[in-house]
């Protein structure tokens, strides 16, 4: 898929996952809610319990000191201790049933937030399921609108190349026998080691008959005449749009050539984008930057010959 398309493709799909996941309505957080409340409730009952705990044991303990203490004690003072022992025995008591009774509320809270978790998983499986069913309608939507693009932009190539033969036939331009070459690289010089020759190698393993300037111009012969027959008889012409192909004076002729040839209906440019980015393309030529295009930033050599050799067909 030429880049620019997919990353549009991409965009679109992740745009309308998003407005899934925000349209439906989170229910589960009730529950959530419902079980955070009741953990903090049970926390703070267990501190409770382990206060009431802590004083229980400070008055027994207070009671067993006094209690060894009263073999000593005479009179007044026994009377005394004995009064304190009986107070804090009955404290101690009255601090155990307060514990029991918090006891009672962390077994009712923890059955409670049992229920909660219990409620919680089910509805995050049910709200699981639904966003799933929602991104599969939803992904499925996309495909068939994708689809119908698809076969429109077929239905228009199928067009054009239909009223494009038909003009060659009326006008007598060119025949079928004369196109010698089935892709014209039109690049700059300076891009042949980083793409172009690796690029034309993967188009020749394919058996596309490619007009490249280091097989087709000899010493001695005529860059200008050489070039404007293989502008002539070839099908697409390929342009390798880079800073360097902006810069030069021949590949500026041979792109007004093929926008002649493509206006006439005998050719079509072919775009690729190499270290150049779309801002670049559009100043040079907004005609040009409107086009559909592939980029070497995003494609192999030989990813782009497979989609020449896709055309060709």
């Amino acid at each position: 898929m030429p880049y620019r398309e997919a990353d549009s493709q991409e965009i679109r799909t992740a745009s309308t996952t998003n407005e899934i996941k925000g349209g439906i309505k989170m229910s589960s957080s009730i529950y959530q809610n419902k079980v955070n409340s009741l953990s903090k409730e049970i926390q703070r009952l267990e501190a409770k319990r382990a206060d009431f705990s802590k004083q229980i044991a400070a008055k027994k303990k207070s009671a067993v000191t006094l209690s060894s203490s009263l073999r000593n004690a005479k009179g007044s003072s026994l009377t005394s201790k004995l009064n304190q022992i009986n107070k804090l025995e009955n404290d101690a008591a009255n601090l155990e049933g307060k514990r029991a009774e918090v006891e009672k509320q962390i077994s009712r809270k923890q059955v409670d937030l049992n229920n909660a978790n219990t409620s919680l998983q089910k509805e995050l499986a049910k709200e699981a399921k639904k966003q799933q069913e929602e991104v599969q309608k939803s992904q499925k939507r996309i495909q068939d609108n994708y689809n119908k693009q698809i076969r429109k932009l077929q239905q228009e190539l199928t067009s054009k190349v239909a009223a494009q033969t038909k003009l060659i036939s009326q006008n007598e331009m060119i025949k079928q026998d004369d196109i010698q070459y089935d892709v014209f690289i039109s690049h700059a010089s300076e891009d042949k080691e980083t793409f172009v020759k690796p690029f034309v190698d993967e188009l020749k393993k394919l058996d596309i008959v490619v007009w490249y300037d280091n097989d087709t111009i000899k010493w001695g012969d005529s860059i200008r005449k050489k070039i404007d027959e293989g502008l002539r008889n070839s099908r697409f012409g390929i342009v390798v749009i880079s800073n360097d192909f902006i810069r030069k004076y021949w590949t500026n002729h041979e792109l007004d050539g093929l926008f002649n040839l493509e206006e006439s209906g005998v050719s079509r440019i072919l775009p690729i984008w190499h270290n150049i980015t779309k801002a670049e393309v559009v100043r040079f030529s907004p005609s040009l930057g409107a086009k559909m295009a592939l980029s070497t930033a995003v494609m192999t050599p030989e990813e782009i010959a497979i989609q020449v050799k896709e055309i060709l067909k």
